[in-house]
């Protein structure tokens, strides 16, 4: 709902119902949104995220290609869990991704080369 996400037609009737929202005001939850920000993002937590990335972003690249082989993690096809993590120092925020691997494709493969960027046998 934070204009990041479009929501089929009998989801966005609802959320119009829920919210009060008027037709056209439902219409718009349908529409493909435009997503992103600017980068850097200025929000101090969102930024956060930017920096752990950035930071930590070519080690988890590393070690999904070590793991699965050449791919990315989807975003699209993606789950993500978050709870509070009690701490005696202050609570913590604990958050757990899990998006599909999807390898990318080899053009041009020959007998015995792969098609596919699959992690290869050792």
């Amino acid at each position: 709902m934070l204009g990041q996400m479009k929501l089929i037609k009998p989801l966005a009737k609802k959320a119009a119902a829920l919210f009060g929202l008027s037709e056209a005001e439902e219409r718009m939850l349908n529409e493909v949104p435009y997503r992103g920000m600017p980068m850097p993002p200025t929000d101090p937590l969102i930024y956060r995220f930017y920096e752990m990335v950035m930071v930590n972003g070519p080690a988890w690249k590393a070690l999904i290609e070590d793991e699965f082989g050449d791919g990315i993690m989807s975003a699209i096809d993606f789950d993500i869990t978050f709870e509070r993590e009690p701490n005696p120092k202050g609570d913590r925020v604990k958050i757990g991704m899990s998006g599909k691997f999807l390898p990318y494709r080899y053009y041009g493969s020959e007998q015995g080369i792969p098609e596919y960027g699959y992690k290869e046998p050792e």
